[in-house]
């Protein structure tokens, strides 16, 4: 008997990632993370698709990776928090369609976002500021009212946007 490899998750190169965006739809998981107060830590996005928009942190799921894997990685990415999916409220799912993508104007982006919520006990210190230009922790009503929040952060609020 023989050992098996261990898993390397697909990482695309731009070429072949664009082709993807442009035939298929992506999945990723959205992070709506609460502090004890109940505020809402939201991003400035940096790029494209929801450029210049606050959003929730989140990231797309690699192939060959597991959902508990990907959740994890993208909170230690987006957030520099070590966070288990099994500590996360399941919201639902979603579709976010947007008519840009992070290499063009012109090529829609559709996502299929599986979103959880997270009630941290206390604020980070330090966020990382990859994805980010910035964040903001926002109350609820602050973050409805608010035209530079997406619309797509603003489903997760909503009752009955999910996929059924």
């Amino acid at each position: 008997m023989h050992e098996s490899a261990p898993l390397i998750f697909m990482y695309l190169d731009n070429e072949t990632f664009n082709t993807v965006i442009q035939h298929t739809p992506l999945v990723s998981i959205d992070l709506v993370i609460k502090d004890p107060k109940q505020k809402v830590l939201l991003g400035k996005r940096t790029n494209r698709p929801a450029k210049d928009h606050w959003f929730v942190p989140g990231g797309r799921v690699r192939k060959d990776e597991s959902l508990s894997d990907a959740f994890s990685r993208i909170a230690n990415n987006e957030l520099s928090l070590d966070l288990s999916m099994h500590d996360a409220k399941r919201l639902g799912f979603f579709e976010h369609f947007y008519q840009d993508s992070m290499f063009s104007e012109n090529s829609s982006t559709h996502y299929v976002v599986l979103a959880f919520e997270v009630t941290l006990t206390e604020q980070p210190n330090a966020l990382p500021k990859e994805q980010h230009s910035d964040y903001r922790w926002f109350t609820l009503g602050e973050l409805m009212a608010s035209e530079r929040v997406h619309n797509h952060t603003k489903q997760y609020f909503l009752q009955g946007t999910q996929l059924k």
